[in-house]
């Protein structure tokens, strides 16, 4: 089990960011949640198998429609044992 803190900058707020990573996450079975930052950036934090991360952080790269993604910084980070996915 991999876990990372990804960090996400660009006009991700105020466009449904947070529950498009929620979705995705669902639907991969990944955990953890996602929140908006007072920066501007969205934090997101994720758990599960290491391939399934790897396509999860490929959606997070596109975003949904509205969204204008400039860059993901990934850190590895101790897996929480979290269960679900959630929007803060």
């Amino acid at each position: 089990m991999a876990a990372y803190q990804y960090l996400v900058e660009g006009r991700v707020q105020g466009v449904g960011y947070r529950y498009f990573a929620m979705k995705t996450a669902e639907g991969l079975g990944i955990c953890g949640f996602a929140r908006n930052l007072p920066d501007g950036r969205v934090e997101v934090l994720a758990e599960g198998p290491e391939e399934v991360l790897e396509a999860f952080e490929a959606r997070l790269r596109e975003g949904p429609g509205f969204a204008r993604v400039e860059s993901v910084a990934r850190v590895a980070i101790p897996a929480r044992g979290s269960s679900g996915f959630h929007v803060r």
